[in-house]
């Protein structure tokens, strides 16, 4: 896993990559979230989705509303970023554009767009 510090507008955001899957389940998820405060001190994340275990958009799972919350809980902003335009289920494209419409959790389609968001807000 790599931590790359960008700064837009004066606020640090972390963009992680990596070349498999960093989180897998909630513990996963509270471990990056540390990890990226420790090197990167921010508490603006950008993940790609190739990132995220596919279970985390199957909603079922719940997976995605307890990662998630561990977000919130923590103060920590989150932009995933792709192409969700593959995913049929009605209810996930119903949780995306809910998260979209808040302030602590994104799903955008490129890197670019998701800078500009997470460094605008408050």
């Amino acid at each position: 896993m790599k931590i790359t510090k960008v700064e837009e507008r004066g606020v640090p955001i972390a963009v992680v990559s990596s070349s498999e899957v960093v989180i897998t389940d909630v513990q996963s998820a509270l471990d990056l979230i540390a990890t990226v405060h420790y090197e990167a001190d921010s508490d603006r994340i950008i993940l790609n989705k190739s990132l995220l275990s596919e279970s985390f958009f199957d909603l079922k799972t719940r997976l995605a509303g307890e990662i998630l919350q561990k977000f919130i809980n923590y103060r920590v902003k989150l932009a995933i970023v792709g192409d969700f335009s593959g995913y049929t289920s009605p209810s996930l494209k119903d949780f995306i554009y809910e998260s979209n419409k808040g302030k602590d959790i994104f799903f955008l389609s490129s890197e670019q767009e998701a800078v500009e968001k997470l460094s605008k807000l408050a």
